[in-house]
């Protein structure tokens, strides 16, 4: 059901790949709710996913943009401030990528270079984006921007490796952008923190179907789906949270603050 939450509303979204990436379902739930998209991926991304498919059912044009390349982000802005003849109200951070998981290099065994650019694409990039629209003054007063991120950045999770060094960045700058930006324009910036989520992304990461089985067992809801966090952004996009800023929201069924739960327990005993 739509609730026309975003009516009137322009938003670009970051990383859409293919059908499994929440990005692709929190851009299908914003045109569902009334929104213009701009879709939006790394060059690399566009050959190797479906964006057009997307792009074709949510009416988007596909700008590719390199998320560390100023130039490209310059030019990402500035096309879609001309596609919608205005200001944007809402941006979608959806960007990661770990060269040491898919390498199979352990967290004590980090090649440096790779964990810089793990840094520059996985985090450094919302900065890029954020001050990118800051210099444009591209941004609505009210708007909104939200980035995936997961609770490795708090606890430990080994095989996630240097990506939770790099969500941890992530949401400190979320936190310090958030803060100029509501200041300046009343925009708010936070971060929703998932559920592990069967993406292409996340499947990536050694161990991942026993560990979402785990967080299911562990979350008094279950996991929540791709979907269930589309309709989550949405609201974050809408105007129902306009005082929400600078925070980490957890999305995940209750994991992040269950201690044990009557099924791990009974498992274990087992």
């Amino acid at each position: 059901m739509a609730y026309n939450l975003l009516k009137g509303k322009k938003g670009i979204i970051f990383g859409a790949l293919d059908e499994r990436s929440i990005a692709w379902q929190i851009a299908l739930k914003c045109h569902e709710e009334g929104a213009q998209l701009v879709l939006t991926n790394a060059p690399v991304a566009l050959r190797m996913g479906e964006i057009n498919k997307l792009a074709e059912i949510t009416k988007a044009p596909v700008i590719g943009a390199d998320v560390t390349n100023m130039d490209d982000l310059k030019k990402l802005f500035e096309e879609s401030l001309a596609h919608f003849g205005g200001k944007i109200d809402f941006i979608l951070h959806s960007v990661g990528m770990s060269i040491n998981m898919r390498k199979g290099k352990s967290y004590t065994d980090l090649d440096y270079n790779f964990t810089q650019k793990s840094l520059d694409i996985s985090a450094l990039s919302l900065h890029r984006i954020l001050r990118t629209a800051w210099d444009l003054d591209a941004l609505n007063e009210w708007g909104s921007v939200v980035a995936l991120t997961y609770i490795a950045a708090q606890r430990v999770f080994p095989h996630y490796s240097e990506m939770a060094d790099a969500k941890s960045l992530l949401e400190s700058i979320t936190r310090s952008f958030g803060y100029h930006y509501a200041v300046r324009k009343k925009v708010r910036i936070n971060t929703v923190s998932q559920s592990p989520t069967r993406t292409t992304a996340g499947s990536g990461v050694k161990g991942f179907d026993s560990f979402i089985s785990y967080a299911e067992k562990m979350s008094p809801l279950g996991n929540a789906t791709g979907e269930d966090c589309a309709s989550y952004c949405v609201a974050l996009f809408s105007d129902l949270t306009r005082m929400v800023t600078m925070q980490n929201l957890f999305h995940d069924g209750g994991f992040s603050f269950t201690g044990v739960t009557e099924e791990v327990l009974s498992a274990m005993e087992k």
